[in-house]
């Protein structure tokens, strides 16, 4: 009497045989990922200098002859005057009684600073570690950690 074998174990085998190609292959494990907080040592901006020139309108004003022997309190009442008499159309006049006005345009230059960048000094499971970003995270930085293993027979970088 033949006895066959059943089906059920004959897909058993069948899927238990593994092709030719499929055993040549490596297997990569893809990278284990979690977010984590380190705490933040040290921040320090880094600044970008910019230099702004602008034309300003300078004047001087040259005295009239009998003012130079004015006496200071003259000089303040003559400046408080100036200040109550403002906005009146004879202002045009006062300052040619004064004396001559010599203005010129002048060329001002202008330095200013702005963050571009922070270096943060931060610690993470006992090792420190730098990293320039583009704002002050704070107190704490949220992190990426990636493990990756090293497969046997893998070049390292």
């Amino acid at each position: 009497m033949t006895r066959l074998f059943p089906l059920p174990c004959l897909l058993l085998v069948a899927t238990l045989s593994v092709p030719a190609f499929a055993q040549d292959r490596v297997v990569i494990q893809a990278e284990n990922v979690r977010y984590d907080y380190a705490q933040v040592l040290r921040v320090t901006p880094v600044y970008q200098t910019l230099t702004a020139t602008r034309v300003e309108e300078k004047c001087d004003q040259t005295p009239r002859p009998e003012d130079e022997g004015d006496s200071r309190l003259s000089r303040m009442v003559g400046a408080v005057k100036d200040v109550f008499t403002r906005g009146n159309d004879d202002d045009e006049e006062d300052t040619a009684a004064a004396g001559t006005t010599n203005c010129r345009s002048v060329p001002v230059e202008r330095e200013f600073q702005r963050p571009i960048a922070y270096d943060v000094d931060y610690l993470y499971k006992g090792a420190k570690f730098r990293s320039r970003l583009p704002e002050d995270p704070g107190n704490r930085l949220r992190i990426r950690v990636s493990i990756t293993p090293v497969a046997a027979g893998a070049e390292r970088p």
